[in-house]
């Protein structure tokens, strides 16, 4: 039996490609603690112990109750103090503002940090004590409530860190080290099935031959579907997610009845935001489409772009491919729901948030109808105009990769009575954001706010349901019109009726980390 257990880019696992990487793979067992521990069920349940002989248990003493760590008022004054500060400057030649420091002392920024812009800051256990930590990410991992919800899901489903380095990459240029692969999975335990969900333009696995819907079979000769040794998921975690460019390793992927294995460099990978921007002719209209994958800063130029090609060729209806897209920045989300609605949206709140009791109500999101500029390789120009379409109707592709920012231009756009359309599956169900807290080189995401529309609304923790449910369909490319749910898309656009012949849905999602779920604001 294997499970799988997300990474939360902890410095110390597997360096850079645990940050960028998905779903780290673990032998039974490991469903819990350092990802990066694995223990063995093969071979007569390896690293078992004999049990002890039960003992008489001892008069029971009073518990020692401990004194609650003080809350630093202070706290800002604690940031960039650091047990190890970095030397040097980063990419873009600005010196790291670390100065020598202490455990303790990046322990009092995230203490009082949290009490201060925490969500649930008074949900924080009290016997959450430095003195018991001698890390600063398990600390941090401790600083959130226990609660649940009324179905036993934990409350706070979003907390994690990354690497300043490996964000500031990812966000801003969509970087990452890697393939340029992104897998579905059905299962978390053994036998696995992973398809190829994207494979990036461009990438090692597209210059490798690698295709949409094929499914891994074997990493560096290692049997990926059954093995569940210590050993052997070790293998294939390194070579799933290689720790540096240029490391070579080698996957055998089954298409059809064919084996195929291909040899791969990994590299540094950047992803286009937006891709497939194209018009499909209908006998009610010409249709626009484009697949995009990411909230980020790239994606604001790439989007006015694909919206400024749209709009001369005069489309009359669009659909947004977003089942694949995580989140990201609000403001590119807004921006994207502007070009949609148009003047029609002008003046008007896209996300009113809601943050704790200590924080000041701030202005709503409007709807953006100039672009805010985000540094990218090829960036918008601030405060440039943007191109819109003026719809009342949009239809989005969705699954449950369909999170957070994503499921904010469907909410922002019902706000102002744009009917939206949801082909495919429930969306993840992400009504939280943050705006990442550098400090000492690590980011840390802890949830800031909720997210309401002009109307009010922002209660889909459940995620929001299709308006006709239809299956990934990883046997035909993203935007190719005969894709099950782009077919689905036009086919309900044009009778108003879900199609009744297809395939039952198999439960899939996206391996990847949580840095790819996410609603975030500007930098304070």
């Amino acid at each position: 039996m294997t499970s799988l257990s997300v990474p939360f880019a902890r410095a110390a696992s597997l360096a850079a490609s645990l940050a960028a990487a998905t779903l780290m793979l673990s032998a039974c067992g490991g469903g819990g603690g350092d990802p990066t521990r694995f223990t063995s069920d093969a071979g007569g349940n390896a690293g078992a112990t004999t049990p002890a002989a039960p003992t008489t248990p001892a008069t029971p003493t009073a518990p020692v109750t401990a004194t609650p760590d003080p809350i630093p008022a202070d706290f800002m004054s604690y940031q960039n103090l650091c047990a190890v500060p970095r030397t040097g400057a980063d990419t873009d030649g600005t010196p790291f503002p670390d100065r020598q420091g202490t455990l303790q002392d990046e322990m009092r920024f995230l203490r009082g940090w949290a009490d201060r812009h925490y969500l649930w800051y008074d949900e924080i256990p009290a016997t959450v004590r430095m003195a018991d930590y001698t890390n600063v990410l398990d600390y941090f991992d401790a600083l959130k409530t226990p609660a649940v919800t009324a179905s036993g899901k934990p409350k706070d489903k979003f907390h994690f860190t990354y690497t300043t380095a490996e964000w500031n990459a990812l966000s801003t240029s969509g970087e990452e080290v890697g393939y340029g692969l992104t897998w579905s999975i059905n299962a978390s335990t053994a036998p696995r099935t992973w398809l190829a969900a994207i494979v990036e333009p461009g990438s090692p696995a597209a210059k490798a031959g690698l295709q949409r819907g094929d499914m891994l079979t074997a990493v560096d000769g290692v049997d990926f579907v059954n093995t569940s040794t210590g050993e052997g998921v070790d293998k294939l975690n390194a070579g799933l997610f290689p720790a540096g460019a240029g490391e070579t390793h080698t996957l055998t992927v089954q298409r059809g009845s064919d084996k195929i294995a291909v040899t791969m460099d990994a590299a540094v990978v950047a992803s286009s935001s937006v891709k497939n921007t194209k018009v499909i002719d209908t006998p009610t209209g010409k249709v626009g489409y484009l697949t995009f994958d990411d909230h980020n800063a790239v994606a604001e130029k790439q989007l006015i772009d694909a919206f400024t090609q749209l709009k001369a060729q005069n489309v009359s209806d669009l659909v947004i491919d977003m089942r694949y897209n995580g989140g990201g920045l609000l403001y590119v989300a807004s921006e994207l729901a502007y070009m949609v609605a148009g003047p029609a949206a002008n003046g008007q709140t896209f996300e009113r948030l809601s943050y704790n009791d200590k924080t000041a109500p701030e202005a709503p999101i409007l709807f953006r109808s100039t672009a805010f500029g985000y540094p990218a390789p090829n960036p918008a120009r601030a405060g440039q105009a943007l191109p819109y379409l003026g719809l009342k109707h949009v239809t989005v592709l969705a699954t449950s990769g369909t999170c957070s920012a994503s499921e904010a231009v469907i909410n922002g756009l019902r706000g102002i009575d744009v009917q939206v359309d949801v082909i495919g599956g429930q969306t993840c169900g992400k009504p939280y954001g943050f705006t990442p807290v550098d400090n000492c080189g690590t980011t840390y995401f802890s949830i800031e706010f909720a997210g309401v529309n002009a109307k009010g609304f922002g209660d889909f923790a459940d995620g929001f349901a299709p308006t006709c449910a239809v299956a990934d369909d990883l046997s035909h490319a993203v935007g190719d019109p005969a894709e099950g749910m782009l077919a689905a898309a036009l086919s309900y656009r044009a009778s108003g009726t879900c199609p009744t012949s297809r395939a039952k849905a198999v439960p899939m999602k996206l391996a990847r980390s949580q840095a790819k779920e996410i609603a975030v604001l500007p930098r304070r």
